[in-house]
Parts: structure tokens; C-alpha cells; sequence
């Protein structure tokens, strides 16, 4: 336990990224949370992103599941598991073992995980689980395993702290793991010498605190770093004592790497040849280099092989093992790396054992005492996602169990997904969402418990375990989710084996089985043995630790490979050679630019919790398209307008967002939206199924588009008061048949964003359509088709409408208000159509979303002398939180200051 200031509070863990934060949490007296960053946990030391410090925000009942359903009906506990069980072993009798599946999720605990894969691979006999962590680290993995010898992440965090050189490739650490970054920022202020290297085809915001920036084109990574080895070899930079002694393979990989001469990596990475050559120099002369890679370099076709060359350049100069040292792959979900750890891959057993290490299947097999079993444990690997949803569409796999996780969203194309799940004969789904898109695929739906009453493990990016305590009860009937899983093994006659009564005897089973026969040739190299035996009490108070943790290193071990002995057979680290591969998604007259997608800062994969702190839907609020000025002029497209991108395998509508930090003819758009938030908002939707054949993982950011102005002859905003929906699926509003609609959750109401291409001649008529309240309120400018109107009934508002593009809406802080006002006064009655106080200004795009700072404001600020984002803090408290929004600041004070710069040299040449 931890101590918050002035109360005892829950030491628990974050449930966003891989990064792992430490949050204490405090119950009030009228059940809500206090949250704050617990200063004693060594991931974060107190620190909190935006999205973390707004955990309470997303908690509460509504919206939640809280009673079993099968076949579109409520229905018991019992009920629902005895017809889970009698249709999970119909269709084995039927189509054999192999015809069921699962996919998991990062945002399941590792208890949640074990037994999942114990009961479907030790028990169903079926090899076909996996998860959707294969969409983000499943090619890291898979090179660290070439590579290393095992899954195994070298580093920690203290050497981003500790290196002289860190580079940041296909990684916007500022908006993705925004803690860590803060963790650099103060790192590099504290070290004048250290040097920050950003290579991405964005300027991110990353590049806040970049010594260099290199604009790579994207897919073009394994040419980079193959250059960098070749230029390592050809002046000398290489640690020749370290490959002799602790490698193999490295003439192979420099043979690989022989013609990727400084002219030709500079010609078709698209980097100038001078700043490129300055990274290879820094790169090679620095023996503490940390590279920090992400899902830039893994979500791609040949992903496995662009990690694999990174570590070659890290192993060619010895820069690993070292404080300040490694190749460091950043994780993407809280718990993808404890999903690995237990076998949440097709490709593994458990314990990080795999089908082809000798013995494994006969170790775990005893250990689960599965031997009389049949079928007893696959022999073979299982599909991996992309292929698990093609067989299911083959009809070859017959039922399936998704848990927290959305595939009908996040995988690539999604239409391909949604039709195999259409065509799957059982569907059941562990959910604690009541309106997902994947609902409308299930035939049993089991709701879950959320982060606030899970109680488990997870393991972060560095290794690190650490507890995710319960802190409010489960709503309705929701229930855990390694209780859900052990009750259904329970109905399908395995008890025995799942008679768990609370997660630390699962845990203890998982430490257990990490240190069983794990020595010798068969030695694995993740053993956490020696948290075996903690008991309850044990449980309950384990601190964060790094593994391995074992009976000669029971408080962890901080950092890997420091003796240079690697988990290969022979000890000596692989050399892989790497023959570099562009992007498979090739352009064409009829798709010609490049597609990329990615997270934004304040949110969170499909927005099922994220969307329920509505001051995280502020800094971006709806579906965008980011492109170059060039671009936008090239397709006859303004900021701010609506736009539509076509694929081949659907499209996506979202408002277009013109800068200079994106590369001409490429395109950027975020993952995040779906069909809850709005029409054709789907990232996966544009992407083709196309996978790194070594790892399975899909090609996320090299999708190829055209692009087109949306038509629509108008825009509106409707405002309507928050209404408490049931627990059940719901159909779509009627104003979401027209051509472009976005749902932003706001506080007491709901915001849509609404265009059409047909006109509407009599806006009144079509609101009475709509809605059961009549306008009360309204005013009309016919000759520009603009209308303000609104509803008040009984003295509360019901809904407010804007006909106009959203560029004309005032601050919608005042009108949010205003739904959650009792009893309007006249005075806001008199000021409703207004939409603010008299003399109320916009205050723009919110870029601080701790307080809620408009750009507006802050340009203001700027003007008036405070030109640096310490006196904005002073003035305005931006940037004096979490720290996400600094970038952002600076960019508002470097425009304003060119601005000025530019006026003054008008006024000079006028003169």
C-alpha cells in the first residue's frame, strides 16, 4: 500500500499504455475516486498523463453491461454459462477440437489470461488463441526471439535516463507514452550532453526536444539502419572484441547491408545525406544509445526484420546490456507483455515456452496433468489473428470467444472481419461496454468487470509487475474475468482444474509453472519462481518487480544480457540479416497516397472508456484527416472541411487538418473512432490484410488512398441532454442516415456533428421529426441557411441546434452548463440561442485538457507578452499538470512569434 497525502489510499496500476504508471486511488464517502500518480511506484514517480489523472472521470454505471445475454435475451449466470458450455462442446463433437477459438486482449490481467489459455489449449485442445496484442508488439517479439533468444526487453527505463544518445523511430513517445516522455524531457535537461534523434515521416511533437530530426519515407526503416551498419563496418565503429566473443552471424548481415551505401539510404529513405550521416556518426561514437522503437517500425509487412535490424546495429557496437543501453521496444497495452508471459500468442504454450522447444509440450503437460486428456495439448501453433478470422470465414473454425477487445474495428479489413463474424455459427463475447460494434456479431454476451474492480497483475514495457488492485464494486451481475473463464470450464466438466477462489492462487500456479524443469538446456530465461508461495497476504502487498525473479535474484533483475550470455543455445546472440522490403500496400493512379494511422494523445484504442471523460473528447472531437498544404490544394480541400478517403477495401470520412508537419502526398488519421462515435470514422477499415510473414502482425501504417472533397450542402451541431440508456444494444438515432455524422460525449449531453447532401428547406420540421420536444426557441437566417434553436421543457434544456460549420459555434462550455442546470434562469434562457454569456468568447480547439485551455485563450496570452509556456502556466495553468500539452505550446508560441516576424517584415518592405 502507498500513502497519498493526508489519506490511506489503493496502490493500483493504469490501465492505458505500456509505460505501467503507479495510480493511488482514495473511495470517497459518496463512492467517486480520487486519483493521483503514486510517487513511490518507479515507472512514472507520480507522474500522470491526461488520460491517467482522468481515470475517475470514466468510471459509473451507465453504459456498462451488468446482466448476461444469449440470443438477444437477459438471462441468468447459470443460464448463460450451461448454454456457453452445451454449444462449445456441440461444436467439438461435431468439427473437432480445432474448430473453436479465442482472441484475447492486453487489457485482460495476466490472471485473466492464464487460464484462458490453459482452458483452450491445456483443456479444449484447440491451438487457436490469440490476441490482439499481435497488432502491436508481435514483430518485436518475434526479432527479439531471432535475435536474443527469447522475448526478452533488454532494457529499463532508467536508461533513457542514464544514455547519451536516444533515438525515437516510428514512436511519438510525446502523445503515446507521454510519462515516459516527460521522463526523457527532465533527462535531457538534467544532461546537457545527452542527444535526442526523432526519425518519422510526421513531425510529431515529439520533436520537442530532437537535437535532429530525420523525415523518413515511410516503410524505408531496414534501409536506415542496414546503412548504419554498413557505415558502422566501412569507418570503423564496430566492437570487434564483442562479436567475437558474444555473436554470430554478423558477416551475413553485413553482406545483407553492403549496398546500402550512404547515397542510396539518402535517396530512398528521403533524408539529406549530411543530417543523415550525422546520425550514423552519433549513432557509432556513442557506446550508451538506447532505440526506442514502436509501432512505426512494427506494424508493418516486413516488421520483424526492420526490428531485427536495429538490434544488429546495437550488437555490432556492443550497446547492450549497459546502463543507457539497448534496443528498447516501448509496448503498446498495459498488459501485453503479461499476455505473452502466459501464452496469449497462437505461437506459444506458456511460461514463454513454444511448440518447437524440445520438451515443452510434454512439461506443460504434465504440470497441468493434461495427460489423459482428449485431445490433449495442439502439437502445432494456432492461427494468428489476420489468418484466425480468414478460417472463420472458411467456415473452418465454428465458434469463437472474444474478450475486451473490438476486432470488428481494429483489424485490418474490418468489412472482411465483420463478415466472418456474420457467418460464425457461435459468438460469444466478455464485454463490459453495453454498445460496442461487436455486439451486434454475439450470441452470447458475458458482461465483465472494468479497471476499477479488477483485481490482478499486469507487466509493463520494462519487465515490471505490478498489482492492479479492486477499488469499487461490480455493477449488476458483471463479473471477473478469470472467474468467467473458470466457470465455464467449470460447466464443461474441467472444475477440478479451474477451482480458483480468488487470482493469487492463479498467479501462484503461473510463478509455479515459470520455474518448473526450468533448468539446464531447457533453461527459459523468464522465471518468476521466486514470487511462488506468496499466499494471500503476499499477494496483496507485492510491489513492483522486474523479472526474472527467482530464488538468486528474488528482487528482480533491473536490466538483461549484462553479462553478454543471451537465451540462445550456444549464449551468443544472432545476427540476422536483413534484405530490406517496402511497404506491400503499393500506390496507384487510383490510390496514390500513402495512408498512416495512429493514437492520438487524449485517447485511448476504441474509446469505450476514454469517451467517458468528456474533457478528453476536447483536444480532437472528431474523425480527421491530417495532410500537407499541397495536398489540400491539390484535392481542392480547406482546413476544416469535410473529406472523404477511398481504399479498396472501404472508406473513411473524417474533417481535414491542413500541416506542414505531414509529408506531401501522405496522409494521416487516427485509430480510435467507431461506428458508436461515428459514420465511416474506422481506421481498419482502409487497410488491407496484409502481414510480416514471420511475425503475423498486420500492415497498419502503409495503407494506400485517394482522397476527396466530402459533398454535403450542409453542416449542424445538435446538442441533446443526456439521457440513461438501458443495458442493451441500441439502434442509431435517425439523423445518422445522412452522409457524415461524429458523437462527442460532453457532460450531461451529448454533441453530434452532423452534414448532409440533400437540403433541408424546413430545419424546424426535421428537428420535430427527430426528437419529441418542439424548438421553443429559434432563430433564422434563410439567406445563408444558418438556424439557431432550441428546446426548454419544465425548465430544463433538451436539445440546442446549430445549422453552420462548427468553425461558427461559440465555447460550448456555457451550454453544456446549462444542460446540467435544474432550472434554466431567464437570464440563460434570454442567452441560450447566443450559446454563451454576454461578451462570452470562443476559446478555441481545448489544447490543455487538465484545464481546459482553449487556443484562443492561450493565442491571447501569447499576444499580450507571455511568450514562453512558463508564463502561460502562471497565467492560464496550461502545461502545469501532466505535461502533454507543452509541445503544443511551444508550436502556438513559434507560430505566433513567425507571425510577428512576418508582419514586421511587411511593414518594413511597405516602408
Amino acid at each position: 500500500m502507498s500513502q497519498a497525502t493526508g489519506s490511506a489510499c489503493t496502490a493500483t496500476t493504469c490501465p492505458y499504455c505500456g509505460v505501467g504508471c503507479g495510480v493511488n486511488a482514495t473511495v470517497n464517502e459518496d463512492g467517486t475516486l480520487g486519483i493521483e500518480g503514486d510517487r513511490d511506484h518507479p515507472a512514472n514517480f507520480g507522474r500522470l498523463c491526461v488520460k491517467g489523472s482522468a481515470l475517475h472521470e470514466t468510471l459509473g454505471h451507465q453504459d456498462r453491461l451488468t446482466t448476461p445475454w444469449v440470443d438477444g435475451k437477459a438471462t441468468s449466470w447459470d443460464a448463460a454459462l450451461g448454454t456457453l458450455a452445451e454449444r462449445l462442446q456441440a461444436t467439438r463433437t461435431a468439427y473437432g477440437a480445432e474448430s473453436v477459438a479465442a482472441y484475447l486482449s492486453g487489457q485482460l490481467l495476466t490472471e485473466d489470461y492464464y487460464v484462458a489459455n490453459k482452458l483452450f489449449k491445456g483443456f479444449l485442445g484447440t491451438p487457436h488463441l490469440d490476441t490482439n496484442s499481435r497488432l502491436c508488439m508481435a514483430s518485436a517479439v518475434a526479432a527479439y526471439k531471432r535475435s536474443l533468444g527469447a522475448d526478452a526487453v533488454p532494457c529499463n527505463y532508467e536508461d533513457l535516463e542514464e544514455a547519451e544518445l536516444v533515438v525515437l523511430v516510428g514512436s511519438n513517445l510525446a502523445w503515446n507514452h507521454p510519462v515516459l516522455y516527460q521522463r526523457l524531457k527532465v533527462a535531457k535537461a538534467r544532461n546537457p550532453l545527452m542527444r535526442v534523434v526523432v526519425i518519422d515521416p510526421r513531425v510529431t511533437d515529439s520533436c520537442e526536444i530532437a537535437d535532429l530530426y530525420l523525415g523518413i519515407a515511410p516503410g524505408s526503416d531496414a534501409l536506415l539502419f542496414n546503412g548504419l551498419l554498413a557505415w558502422m563496418a566501412a569507418n570503423h565503429k564496430l566492437d570487434n572484441v564483442y562479436l567475437e566473443r558474444h555473436t554470430q552471424g554478423f558477416d551475413d548481415a553485413l553482406a545483407a547491408a553492403r549496398d546500402a551505401d550512404l547515397s542510396r539510404v539518402s535517396a530512398i529513405c528521403d533524408i539529406d545525406p549530411e543530417r543523415l550521416e550525422t546520425f550514423y556518426y552519433w549513432f557509432a561514437s556513442q557506446l550508451h544509445v538506447v532505440t526506442l522503437y514502436s509501432q512505426g517500425i512494427n506494424q508493418s509487412s516486413s516488421g520483424t526484420d526492420k526490428c531485427n535490424a536495429i538490434i544488429n546495429c546495437h550488437l555490432a557496437g556492443g550497446k547492450i546490456g549497459l546502463p543507457g543501453a539497448g534496443p528498447f521496444s516501448i509496448t503498446g497495452q498495459p498488459n501485453a507483455m503479461g499476455g505473452r508471459e502466459v501464452g496469449g500468442l497462437a505461437n506459444q504454450l506458456a511460461a514463454h515456452m513454444d511448440y518447437h522447444s524440445p520438451g515443452a509440450l510434454a512439461r506443460v503437460t504434465r504440470f497441468w496433468a493434461t495427460d489423459t486428456l482428449t485431445p490433449r495439448l495442439p502439437e502445432a501453433p494456432g492461427y494468428k489473428a489476420i489468418e484466425l478470422f480468414e478460417a472463420i470465414e472458411r467456415g473452418e473454425i465454428k465458434a469463437l470467444w472474444i474478450m475486451a477487445t473490438n476486432p470488428a474495428v481494429s483489424l485490418p479489413d474490418a468489412a472482411r472481419v465483420r463478415r466472418a463474424l456474420e457467418k460464425c455459427p457461435l459468438v460469444i463475447v466478455s464485454e463490459c461496454a453495453a454498445h460496442t460494434d461487436l455486439l451486434a456479431y454475439a450470441d452470447i454476451i458475458l458482461p465483465a468487470t472494468g479497471w476499477s474492480e479488477k483485481d490482478g497483475t499486469v507487466t509493463n514495457s520494462e519487465r515490471r509487475i505490478s498489482r492492479q488492485r479492486g477499488l469499487l464494486p461490480a455493477p449488476g451481475q458483471a463479473r471477473h474475468d478469470w472467474w468467467i473463464i473458470c466457470e465455464a470450464a467449470r460447466h464443461l466438466g474441467f472444475g477440478e482444474a479451474f477451482a480458483y477462489t480468488h487470482p493469487h492462487e492463479i498467479f501462484d500456479e503461473h510463478a509455479r509453472l515459470s520455474g518448473y524443469e526450468n533448468e539446464g538446456e531447457s533453461k527459459r530465461l523468464f522465471d518468476i519462481s521466486g514470487l511462488a508461495g506468496l499466499g494471500l497476504a503476499g499477494y496483496d502487498a507485492l510491489a513492483p518487480i522486474q523479472w526474472p525473479v527467482t530464488y538468486s535474484a528474488p528482487h528482480g533483475t533491473a536490466r538483461l544480457f549484462e553479462d553478454a550470455t543471451f537465451a540462445t543455445p550456444n549464449g551468443r546472440a544472432r545476427f540476422i540479416a536483413v534484405t530490406p522490403r517496402l511497404p506491400e500496400q503499393a500506390l496507384s493512379a487510383a490510390f496514390p497516397l500513402r495512408l498512416n494511422t495512429g493514437r492520438i494523445r487524449d485517447q485511448w484504442h476504441t474509446m469505450t472508456r476514454t469517451a467517458r471523460a468528456p474533457r478528453l473528447m476536447n483536444h480532437r472531437f472528431e474523425p480527421f484527416i491530417e495532410l500537407h498544404p499541397d495536398d489540400a490544394e491539390r484535392y481542392g480541400i480547406e482546413a476544416q472541411q469535410l473529406a472523404v478517403l477511398s481504399a479498396q477495401s472501404g472508406e473513411y470520412r473524417g474533417r481535414a487538418r491542413i500541416s506542414n508537419a505531414q509529408r506531401r502526398g501522405e496522409v494521416f488519421i487516427p485509430m480510435h473512432w467507431t461506428d458508436a462515435f461515428s459514420k465511416a470514422g474506422r481506421s481498419g477499415a482502409m487497410l488491407a490484410a496484409i502481414t510480416d510473414p514471420v511475425s503475423g502482425q498486420p500492415e497498419a501504417k502503409h495503407g494506400a488512398v485517394a482522397l476527396a472533397p466530402l459533398a454535403t450542402a450542409w453542416e449542424a451541431t445538435l446538442l441533446i441532454a443526456q439521457a440513461v440508456g438501458d443495458n442493451s444494444p441500441v439502434g442509431a438515432p435517425p439523423w445518422c442516415r445522412h452522409e457524415y455524422w461524429a458523437r462527442v460525449p460532453m457532460q450531461g449531453c451529448q454533441r453530434w456533428q452532423l452534414a448532409g447532401r440533400q437540403p433541408i428547406d424546413d430545419w424546424l420540421a426535421q428537428v420535430a421529426s427527430w426528437l419529441p420536444e418542439q424548438a421553443t426557441l429559434w432563430c433564422e437566417d434563410g439567406g445563408n441557411g444558418r438556424l439557431r434553436a432550441a428546446a426548454v421543457a419544465q425548465g430544463k434544456l433538451c436539445w440546442w441546434l446549430m445549422v453552420g460549420p462548427p468553425s461558427e459555434l461559440p465555447g460550448l462550455a456555457w451550454l453544456q452548463a446549462r444542460f446540467n442546470d435544474t432550472r434554466l434562469s431567464d437570464t440563460h434562457r434570454r442567452r441560450l440561442l447566443a450559446g454563451c454569456d454576454d461578451g462570452g468568447a470562443d476559446t478555441g480547439p481545448v489544447i490543455c485538457s487538465c484545464h481546459q485551455v482553449g487556443q484562443s485563450a492561450i493565442i491571447k496570452a501569447i499576444r499580450a507578452g507571455d511568450n514562453s509556456v512558463e508564463a502561460l502556466g502562471a497565467r492560464l495553468a496550461c502545461g502545469t499538470q501532466c505535461g502533454s500539452c507543452l509541445p503544443e505550446l511551444k508550436s502556438l508560441i513559434e507560430e505566433e512569434r513567425s507571425h510577428a516576424r512576418a508582419k514586421q517584415a511587411s511593414y518594413t518592405e511597405v516602408a
